[in-house]
């Protein structure tokens, strides 16, 4: 009765936890109420069960613990996202790892059982294809592949049933299984990856609900679904941002790839960090758009400086407009400003600033593409049509701070660059971003 107070506890203090991730102001609080709640968890689990109590076992923890403080040290902002994928990846695979377990010391598996091993396998197999697309080391083929997946569901199926059945077959389960979560993630185009990063969190989390039910695990069953409820909800936030279903997500119908004409290439404007930092000097509202190509630079400090300067000595409105899906997972941008400590009140969602940028006198897009391309309202042959944009084509001026005319993650040119009101910065966000503010 004690244990599952205990476990109950934890429980609601896990979702103070993830309530507490809804601000800059209390996540980094959220984050230490989740580990601390994790860490009760895991000591009454020990010690109530003394079967667990081994050298070996403690052991592991201990290594897990050390390769997670490590990795979690280690790795760049701009990485976060491929190390959420294998995260997310992990909790599948333990989930599924779990329950093998208990089918092979029990010589049998329940309907619970093989529905736990399948959706754990989708999100490992699935998790590792997105850290790959992450780190652009698999590219995507959307008329093929994506065909597949009617085929390996087919097979998943068949071989769940013949299992129950027959007692059977079960590897060839785990095989479709994994064989499923791969075909699903290889469509997917580059611009949703933020998308099946949630969704795949998601499906871990209902990955550790089933395992819960398998094992009659109160505490496992209320964060599975706790994750696995807010990953939906999330995942379901940012497809209405984007204009678009799960489903076409999943399923992409096409790849398109804008064709810019080379004579276009002579109407673009390069300007220089001297002529930007004349430009902002006398604006009246300035808004920041923030993409990947900020984090690669990690330039938001940079930014904060620059804001800093703006707004203290010339008197200068500055915002700054975050899109659903700007970089590589959810929240990214909030992350790195929230780093940098830029004030959360200047800090503002899409929907709530898009009808400012006719007001504005620069928008400063450093880094991002996709989020502000105007083909996503244009052509419907586009991968991004019908995705919501940060209107930035309608400022007075558009500075675009980036190394090259190279397209976005979605594979996509970006005609924003050759507009008559635009203005291409070349050159690494943070060092373009230091030396407009030295000469500020």
């Amino acid at each position: 009765m004690v244990v599952q107070l205990i476990y109950l506890l934890c429980a609601v203090l896990f979702m103070i936890a993830i309530y507490s991730l809804s601000s800059p102001n209390t996540a980094r609080n959220g984050n230490f109420l989740a580990i601390f709640s994790m860490f009760v968890s895991i000591a009454t689990c020990l010690s109530v069960d003394v079967n667990l109590n081994s050298l070996a076992i403690y052991i592991t923890i201990l290594c897990g613990i050390f390769v997670g403080c490590r990795a979690g040290h280690e790795v760049k902002m701009t990485e976060l996202p491929q190390m959420v994928a294998l995260l997310n990846g992990l909790g599948g695979l333990s989930s599924a790892l779990i329950v093998l377990s208990e089918i092979y010391s029990m010589k049998g598996g329940s309907l619970i059982s093989v529905i736990s091993i399948i959706i754990g396998l989708i999100t490992f197999s699935g998790s590792i294809v997105a850290y790959a697309k992450l780190k652009n080391y698999l590219k995507y083929n959307l008329t093929a592949v994506k065909w597949l997946n009617l085929i390996f569901l087919g097979l998943v199926v068949y071989f769940a049933y013949h299992y129950l059945m027959t007692d059977s077959l079960l590897n060839l389960l785990i095989i479709s299984s994994v064989l499923l979560g791969i075909s699903m993630t290889i469509p997917v185009g580059g611009a949703d990856m933020p998308v099946v990063i949630s969704v795949l969190n998601s499906f871990s989390g209902c990955a550790v609900a089933f395992v819960g039910l398998a094992v009659n695990d109160l505490l496992l069953i209320i964060t599975g679904t706790l994750i696995g409820s807010s990953g939906a909800i999330l995942s379901f936030i940012m497809t209405k941002a984007m204009n678009r279903s799960i489903l076409k997500v999943l399923w992409p119908t096409h790849s398109f790839d804008v064709n810019i004409k080379s004579s276009m290439l002579e109407s673009v404007k390069i300007g220089t960090p001297s002529e930007i930092a004349f430009l902002l000097s006398n604006s009246n509202k300035v808004i920041i758009v923030p993409g990947f190509g900020m984090a690669a630079s990690q330039a938001q400090n940079s930014l904060k400086n620059l804001m800093d300067i703006l707004i203290k000595k010339y008197n200068v409105e500055v915002k700054f407009a975050i899109h659903p899906v700007a970089g590589r997972m959810p929240g990214h941008m909030n992350v790195l400003l929230a780093e940098a400590k830029i004030p959360y009140e200047n800090v503002f969602e899409m929907a709530d600033i898009n009808n400012e940028f006719s007001t504005t006198d620069v928008s400063y897009v450093i880094g991002a593409n996709d989020v502000v391309n105007p083909v996503a309202k244009s052509d419907v042959n586009s991968p991004l049509f019908g995705m919501p944009i940060l209107e930035v084509e309608k400022s007075r001026t558009v500075v675009v701070v980036k190394r090259s005319m190279a397209q976005g993650y979605a594979g996509v040119d970006n005609p924003l660059f050759f507009a008559s009101n635009t203005i291409m910065l070349f050159g690494d966000a943070n060092k373009v971003t230091e030396e407009i503010s030295k000469d500020l």
